[in-house]
């Protein structure tokens, strides 16, 4: 039960409605998780927890994750419930025309709405926040009191900043690279140990895709990850958590059969018909880690002149092999739910195994030691979501989105008996 009983029945965030939790529940975003990492470690018989969910006693459905299919937008799509045109984060990066700087969307001033989080916790319930990657701990635990660090500098928690202390210690892991399964395992371990002694009301685990980057669904390397996850999702059950799985994003191979990535230089092609720098391409994918991606995705913003017509340009775009789709700005917007005046005058998308760059000579590939695998397009749109709890009612007709994580798991999953 929640630590006060007195809490009230329900609270409104952005415009949908939450009741209150009767047993702690745990949101998780796997990242880059394809619904068939899932079925392929069940298959293996490595993943009895999700095995059991699929086979009847929980309930899953498939989802559409926001569009970019990247990191930031999706986490807080997921902690707002709402999607990016509502919240404001539109990629992990994005260039601000009225300073004419590429910022990361980092900073918790560039979000547009409260989370679910931090409304919980307004309210007394306790909340606690572990992200394996520092770039989202800020914009995650905005506004929010409770515990709130990542497993990236787990060595540098403090009560003061981030609600606890001594983490390595409690965990009893070494602090995991960066570039590691680890830093992963580190979040669900800690999530475990939170649950065994401050049992939060609500918990936020999120993950990192650095093996969903290196390995396919079914392979040695993926089925241990998921097995790993599985025993510890399994141990917040057994602590009495409801358990919300979702991710961020899926993810697909990007290179032909010789191993090569398949890349649109998109800057390059525009610097041919137009001129040298008188457009800007930004890929909404970078971050401080692209070593696993070398910041190419499925999706790419344009800025153009007010002397150039975007129609035209759009035409001459969509031509290029490889691509799915070019969208003006307006367009984009109502399409896939973004905020107009954070993405350029054209919307890139590109094919399944196909990625866009900029300049060929910006992109450093040295660090890649397995063929791409990436994502952002609508490609990777389709993600899993899954509650270890059947429903008290039927959910009706409804296009499922990663966003309804916190519906799905305070308001339609059966209450514990």
């Amino acid at each position: 039960m929640p630590t006060n009983l007195a809490m009230p029945t329900n609270l409104t965030v952005n415009g949908r409605t939450y009741q209150w939790m009767d047993a702690p529940l745990v949101v998780v975003c796997v990242d880059g998780c394809e619904f068939e990492y899932v079925t392929a470690a069940v298959a293996a018989g490595v993943a009895p927890f999700f095995s059991r969910l699929l086979a009847g006693a929980g309930t899953a459905f498939i989802a559409d994750c926001v569009i970019p299919s990247f990191t930031n937008p999706n986490n807080l799509s997921i902690v707002t419930g709402v999607p990016p045109a509502v919240h404001g984060i539109c990629g992990n990066y994005f260039f601000d025309p009225e300073s004419g700087e590429e910022v990361m969307m980092n900073d918790p001033r560039l979000l547009r709405a409260g989370t679910i989080l931090a409304a919980f916790s307004a309210a007394g319930a306790k909340v606690a926040v572990i992200t394996a990657k520092d770039k989202l701990r800020k914009l995650l635990g905005h506004q929010m009191r409770g515990i709130c660090f990542s497993s990236e500098k787990a060595d540098q928690v403090s009560l003061v900043e981030n609600g606890i202390e001594n983490v390595l210690a409690r965990v009893g892991m070494p602090l995991p690279s960066v570039y590691s399964a680890e830093l992963s395992e580190f979040v669900f371990v800690a999530g475990v140990k939170l649950m065994e002694r401050e049992r939060p009301d609500i918990m936020y685990l999120s993950t990192t895709d650095y093996i969903q980057h290196k390995a396919a669904p079914g392979t040695s390397t993926a089925n241990d990850f998921y097995a790993m996850m599985d025993r510890n999702l399994a141990r917040l059950e057994a602590l009495g958590a409801t358990i919300v799985v979702t991710a961020d994003h899926g993810m697909n191979a990007k290179h032909g059969a010789d191993g090569q990535p398949r890349v649109i230089y998109l800057q390059d092609a525009l610097d041919g018909w137009l001129g040298k720098d008188v457009t800007r391409v930004i890929l909404p994918i970078t971050d401080p880690y692209v070593v696993h991606h070398g910041a190419l995705g499925s999706f790419a913003l344009v800025y153009l002149p007010a002397s150039q017509e975007p129609r035209a340009l759009a035409a001459r775009i969509a031509q290029l092999p490889g691509i799915e789709s070019v969208l003006t700005r307006a367009e984009a917007a109502e399409k896939f739910e973004l905020p107009a005046d954070r993405i350029g005058d054209l919307v890139v998308v590109s094919v399944r195994d196909t990625v866009i760059g900029t300049s060929r000579d910006r992109h450093d590939l040295s660090g890649l030691d397995v063929p791409l695998r990436s994502h952002g397009g609508t490609s990777e749109q389709k993600v899993p979501l899954l509650v270890n709890r059947l429903l008290d009612r039927p959910p009706g007709a409804r296009r499922w989105r990663n966003f309804d994580a916190f519906d799905l798991g305070l308001n339609l999953a059966a209450r514990p008996s």
